[in-house]
């Protein structure tokens, strides 16, 4: 099958709470005037479906089998669209603690990736506030690649954009479309969102789509917003502000081609990176 030259997404950002069912139904609605509109891919935020208050133990999880997954498995087969649930709580039958785990759901209703957060969120921000992601959750293992109407996407997760590291092998591995659902803090959104986007669009000549939690969860935790689109030109296409809200793009995958070709930055690369587990050496055509 060939490659789609382009690809509308939309990418909502919404106010979760530790109300599963609101969260859902909130989902499911925006989800629903996504599809009548035209969206062939709908990305949600980190924690769509539960984000539990700063501190507390996480009270909620469920296996990609059971009902909450099913239900947008069923919503994506009926408006034969792709859903990417940001992340969701997925527990871990060897472990007291769980997954932070990004599902891609295809029009068939088929779970066809599952990414685990690799990089955990613990840190200590400007104000004093203690976040340790580690406390709840178990790090993944696995770089995870998906195909969305041909044309190959590379998965993470909100923390993971700190890591250069990451997106260059997915994008050696061939991705075209890199996907970053996050709940970005305030403090650390405001000063280093967009930028770390930005810088990971222009590294590796990829579209960005990173869709946000906003707004005030719980009385401690609150998050950045400011879902973006970014081009592989490091351009922003699409922006959002702190309101709920859905960000639209049709997504011209010709771009990278033409952005490599004039800057072929990742045939200049002077070093290879080899080991035990990982030799890069050239990336794959889009």
């Amino acid at each position: 099958m060939s490659s789609p030259r382009e690809l509308v997404v939309a990418l909502v950002q919404m106010c979760s709470t530790d109300d599963v069912a609101g969260n859902c139904d909130y989902a499911e609605r925006q989800l629903i005037q996504c599809a009548q509109k035209g969206a062939r891919w709908v990305l949600f935020p980190e924690n769509v479906c539960y984000l539990r208050k700063e501190g507390e133990q996480v009270d909620w999880t469920e296996a990609l089998t059971r009902e909450i997954v099913a239900r947008f498995c069923q919503l994506a087969e009926r408006w034969n669209v792709y859903i990417l649930l940001g992340s969701i709580p997925e527990p871990d039958p060897a472990s007291t603690r769980l997954y932070n785990s990004s599902v891609l759901i295809s029009p068939r209703g088929e779970v066809t990736a599952n990414y685990r957060k690799l990089h955990l969120f613990d840190a200590v921000l400007p104000d004093g506030q203690l976040l340790v992601e580690s406390k709840f959750v178990e790090p993944g293992n696995e770089l995870i690649w998906a195909d969305v109407d041909g044309v190959k996407a590379g998965l993470t997760i909100c923390y993971d954009l700190r890591f250069p590291e990451l997106y260059r092998a997915l994008t050696f591995g061939g991705a075209a479309i890199i996907t970053v659902p996050s709940a970005f803090t305030v403090p650390t959104g405001q000063a280093h969102w967009e930028v770390l986007l930005r810088a990971r669009a222009i590294e590796n000549q990829v579209f960005i789509l990173a869709p946000a939690q906003t707004g005030q969860h719980s009385e401690r935790r609150s998050s950045f917003g400011h879902s973006l689109i970014v081009g592989p030109w490091g351009d922003v296409i699409a922006a959002a502000g702190q309101e709920e809200t859905i960000v639209w793009a049709t997504l011209d995958l010709e771009q990278i081609r033409k952005v490599r070709q004039r800057m072929p930055c990742l045939e200049h690369r002077r070093f290879q990176v080899s080991g035990p587990h990982v030799h890069v050496s050239s990336p794959q055509g889009v």
